[in-house]
């Protein structure tokens, strides 16, 4: 067999045919801190991604243990994975990477795009099986779902599924660009609201906003670095975060601390009715950004940003009015 060697980062570039034409195994993936040999199509995934099942679901690929982020659900999976999720039930890791616990999984490949894995944890976790960690160049978080995608498809003797998926998607993505012409170049930002937070283009949540043909405020790109894909946004100075489009993303207190927001009511966004609140489970389905979640995020949003992005203060943003977060005059 010929051995098959794929750089995360030339994922977009080249297509899976071309990245390896022979055997799907062994294969090499490049990532931050060296290469992950896989030998044989793997049957023990451990997840450690906070958004990794959702890939690996996608692919029908069910980890045999994963890391829950957060929400009530005892898997970690969101309403849009249940079905790709079905009778199964992977062990549920929370916290810091517990290298002996999962060396008692007896895992055959470890993923991590998403994990903030350190070059200690890699050390320890690529002696127990092949271990992904996160691309070279895009910091934590910074991957595309696309690349993360195609590097678990790579990894998993799935990119017939992959290829279909990111193709349906990016039709999707293409089409609500090209129904809505206004919104290309135009400036949209989200936020999270707890903590004045503003995502960047480096984050999943910025490059969401990119695929339906905005911008994220350059203002918000040069406060954030790339292991910092979120900028704090002083409450002396928001102006950064005065967009064409201004999504809040809730975390818990949200509406309260937008409430004591004092110069809020001073920005374009308030005053022309350009916010858009988005509630838990949306805010959830953004903040994954998966293969499983962006259609349900679409969904939602879309029509929530149509009337938002027009700024006729006149034309009330449904998720904003049921917040409560609408100008008085609007909200009279």
């Amino acid at each position: 067999m010929r051995r098959c060697a794929f750089s995360i980062l030339t994922a977009v570039a080249m297509t899976l045919g071309d990245i390896c034409l022979a055997d799907a195994y062994p294969v090499e993936i490049t990532h931050r801190y060296g290469t992950a040999q896989i030998i044989e199509k793997p049957t023990r995934v451990v997840s450690l991604s906070y958004i990794g099942h959702d890939f690996l679901l996608s692919l029908e690929v069910v980890p045999v243990a994963l890391r829950k982020w957060y929400g009530s659900d005892p898997y970690g999976v969101w309403p849009w994975g249940h079905d790709a999720l079905g009778d199964a039930t992977p062990i549920v890791m929370q916290g810091e990477i517990d290298i002996e616990r999962i060396a008692l999984l007896e895992p055959d490949l470890i993923v991590g795009q998403w994990s903030g894995m350190s070059a200690r944890d890699y050390a320890l976790l690529s002696r127990i099986a092949p271990t992904i960690a996160p691309a070279a160049g895009a910091g934590d978080y910074g991957m595309s779902w696309q690349d993360m995608l195609r590097t678990l498809a790579l990894a998993t003797d799935t990119t017939d599924k992959a290829d279909t998926i990111i193709a349906e998607l990016d039709g999707r993505f293409a089409a609500i660009r090209a129904a809505h012409p206004d919104w290309q170049g135009a400036s949209a930002v989200m936020v999270w609201a707890g903590q004045t937070g503003a995502y960047t283009d480096r984050d999943i949540r910025g490059q969401f906003l990119n695929e339906l043909g905005f911008v994220v405020p350059q203002a918000v790109n040069d406060m954030g670095t790339l292991e910092n894909f979120y900028a704090i946004i002083p409450p002396e100075d928001i102006s950064p975060i005065d967009a064409d489009v201004l999504v809040w993303i809730d975390g818990g207190g949200s509406i309260g601390q937008l409430e004591r927001m004092p110069l809020r009511p001073l920005m374009r966004a308030y005053r022309e009715g350009r916010e858009v609140y988005a509630d838990p489970m949306l805010s959830a389905a953004l903040s994954h950004s998966s293969p499983l979640s962006i259609n349900y995020a679409l969904d939602r949003l879309v029509p929530l940003i149509a009337a938002a992005a027009d700024g006729d203060p006149a034309t009330v943003v449904p998720s904003a009015r049921d917040a409560g977060i609408l100008p008085p005059e609007v909200e009279g």
